[in-house]
């Protein structure tokens, strides 16, 4: 699951963080470490650290690459990366806008063409990254969410379903953080898998908060039959009832990636247009099945759906 602040969506705000309770101590208060001897070594050290790998990550890696026989004044490593993405432009593959992602949904929805929307965040790669990109112990120790997420590692199962659900999704949202865990991860991931990123389509994995914010859900939901689907799903479905949104049925909870095929069964034979799956990593095959045997369309809908329900926002495992 891009990182930022988001504005509040049609149906509900974020939860605010609330301020830290008593004053902070002032800075010549003597019970600060960063006052002691040890705390302004401390700081000394890492503020020579970060200017070292700031050079390291950045004018270090243009002086290799400068010729030697010039110099550029006025050159920053920022201009320098702005020339060159500019000059890679023509490769780029192109990531379908929020107003574009709803016209093909408001299409498949008034047209009964099967449809599935699927984003992947870290969680998805790092289980598709199991004995593939990584090995499986590799992938616990920088996942610990794993479980929370719907995933015990090591998984190889759900690895290959989730692989395969990527190859006949309608829509894949892919993460845009530089991060290592997610669009350097993406790449390798779908590279070892096989799947060649100009053969599917992509949108942004955070297409469902923007769907929000530009307020197409509610157009979406008007005169529709809706299922909700997940661990959220009852509280989902009591909020947007609220809202006067017909909801026909709400499936959950999901056990992860061990339960999903149950769940999509469930969910299939329940009365819907558009189906809102909020299980985690388990979402994404749900939801191409979904599309697939009953002709309709499902949305991986993420933590959206805690915050339309009006729930606490469990960990955050997209970009």
């Amino acid at each position: 699951m891009a990182s930022g602040s988001r504005k509040p969506g049609r149906f509900g705000r974020g939860k605010l963080r609330p301020s830290p309770k008593g004053k902070r101590k002032a800075n010549g208060d003597s019970s600060n470490p960063r006052n002691s001897a040890t705390g302004r070594q401390w700081e000394k050290a890492y503020g020579k650290g970060y200017l070292q790998g700031y050079y390291d990550g950045g004018e270090g890696i243009l002086e290799a690459r400068l010729p030697a026989d010039a110099v550029f004044p006025n050159v920053t490593v920022e201009s320098v990366i702005a020339a060159g993405i500019a000059a890679l432009r023509p490769q780029g593959l192109p990531l379908l806008g929020p107003a574009f992602v709803y016209e093909e949904l408001e299409r498949a929805l008034t047209g009964g063409i099967p449809y599935s929307l699927v984003r992947l965040g870290d969680g998805e790669l790092l289980a598709m990254a199991q004995e593939t990109v990584m090995p499986a112990e590799e992938v616990a120790r920088l996942g610990p969410f794993l479980s929370y997420a719907g995933v015990n590692v090591p998984d190889p199962q759900a690895r290959d379903e989730l692989a395969e659900a990527v190859r006949r999704a309608s829509v894949v949202g892919v993460p845009l953080s530089r991060k290592p865990l997610f669009q350097p991860l993406l790449f390798k991931v779908w590279q070892a898998h096989g799947i060649r990123p100009d053969s599917v389509r992509l949108t942004s994995s955070t297409i469902n908060y923007s769907l929000d914010e530009e307020g197409y859900w509610p157009k979406l939901m008007s005169g529709r039959r809706i299922l909700a689907v997940g661990n959220a799903a009852e509280p989902l479905a009591r909020a947007l009832r609220k809202q006067g949104v017909q909801v026909t049925a709400a499936v959950g909870p999901v056990g992860g990636m061990n339960d999903w095929e149950r769940a999509a069964r469930e969910a299939a034979g329940c009365p819907f247009d558009l189906a809102l799956v909020a299980a985690g990593i388990a979402a994404v095959p749900i939801c191409v099945r979904l599309a697939e045997t009953t002709g309709k369309v499902a949305v991986d809908f993420g933590h959206l759906a805690d915050r339309m329900a009006g729930l606490r926002e469990g960990p955050e495992i997209r970009r």
